[in-house]
């Protein structure tokens, strides 16, 4: 029988075919389940910008763009066989460190107190410690794929590089500093080693170190200023209503007030106040629980978990072990980052500058969630393809 490859590459139709086909072995639910979110957060970054956005369409419509260019980011990396993703890793992992580097240079911009923005001009920008999470994705997973011989575990060495590879990424970022980003890396590499299969030594020293460097950063007073407040908000949230804490009292206020079925869209009085201070990004679910209230709150967590749960069984269908790491580290990724997102709006996590993912307003956490997403589907078609 002729090889399926070389068939589609002599005749244009069997090319039209296969990418037909592909079509249908995508996961459709996933893709539904962010396709609804991305709407949701589009009218929920209208709401929450409308009174004072230029135009009072102009920070929504510059959304929808950001959307677009990740739409096709997400459909450029679904069409690409994930097991191309293994041999260039390093690649995409050293451009993120660039990009890491480049940002604690001069080159570098300050926004909310983060060192993490490179600007571009025209009034956009990138972070790189976005797209450093695709990186250390992508390299942990091509580490820690090969098991030693005669183990399903990975060799010491390739543990050895992966820590320090999530070392280097994170500590670049602290350097920013960006704390919030710096524990998503963490928990990505805590992701990794556990499905690698690691003895339970590595995820023990990872787990201490994580907890002397925490120690330390307080003790040397490393964080900053804003970055105290935050957790003395958390700790004790009427310490100061009317300072650090104001951001945790604003924000349960405006998710009670909805209640069951919200006061609809565009009516939310915390919202069209500018109450709630950066309500378009990390605060965006509070104009989901004010104006569709619980029911839309709830719904907005389910598609989350839809898009969890469907990224889970395709790491579980996966009989390769990068596709496996790599749909697994993109779960605990987004999963984590969605918990303290909207953790911190109930006050139940302190305030990280976190956004929610596919709900928040933003340009390069955009890309990189539809980018992780173009992952996922690309380890779909080539399971299904068996």
């Amino acid at each position: 029988m002729m090889d399926r490859t070389l068939l589609e590459r002599r005749h244009p139709f069997a090319r039209a075919v296969g990418a037909q086909s592909n079509v249908w072995r995508i996961d459709w639910v996933l893709l539904v389940a962010v396709a609804a979110l991305c709407v949701i957060g589009t009218l929920l970054v209208w709401s929450s910008t409308r009174t004072w956005a230029a135009g009072s369409t102009g920070l929504v419509k510059k959304h929808m763009l950001n959307l677009a260019i990740g739409a096709v980011l997400c459909g450029l990396v679904t069409m690409v066989d994930h097991r191309l993703l293994r041999a260039y890793a390093p690649v995409v992992y050293l451009v993120t460190l660039i990009g890491l580097v480049l940002v604690v240079t001069p080159v570098g911009t300050t926004v909310n107190g983060s060192h993490s923005w490179i600007m571009l001009g025209g009034g956009f920008a990138i972070q790189p410690s976005e797209f450093a999470k695709l990186g250390l994705v992508l390299m942990l997973a091509m580490l820690l794929a090969q098991p030693a011989e005669g183990t399903d575990r990975p060799r010491v060495l390739d543990v050895v590089l992966s820590l320090l590879s999530a070392v280097v990424a994170m500590g670049l970022v602290m350097l920013q500093p960006d704390l919030g980003t710096t524990l998503v890396l963490a928990v990505i590499i805590a992701g990794a080693l556990i499905l690698g299969g690691v003895q339970k030594r590595w995820i023990l020293l990872l787990a201490f170190s994580v907890v002397v460097a925490a120690v330390a950063v307080w003790l040397l007073d490393l964080l900053e200023p804003y970055q105290v407040a935050r957790f003395t908000a958390f700790i004790d949230p009427g310490v100061d209503p009317r300072g650090v804490g104001y951001n945790s009292t604003q924000s349960l206020i405006a998710i009670g007030s909805g209640e069951l079925f919200g006061k609809g869209l565009f009516e939310g009085g915390q919202t069209t106040g500018r109450f709630v201070p950066e309500q378009h990004t990390d605060f965006i679910f509070t104009v989901a629980g004010e104006e569709f209230g619980f029911f839309g709150s709830v719904t907005v967590v389910v598609l989350l978990g839809v898009v969890l749960l469907r990224g889970l069984h395709i790491a579980k269908q996966c009989d390769d072990r990068f596709g496996t790491l790599v749909a697994g580290s993109i779960v605990c990724w987004l999963g984590f980052q969605s918990f303290v997102n909207i953790g911190m709006t109930v006050g139940i996590m302190p305030i990280t500058g976190l956004p929610l993912p596919f709900v928040s307003y933003g340009g390069t956490s955009t890309f990189a969630n539809l980018i992780a997403v173009g992952f996922l589907q690309a380890i779909r078609i080539r399971e299904q393809s068996f």
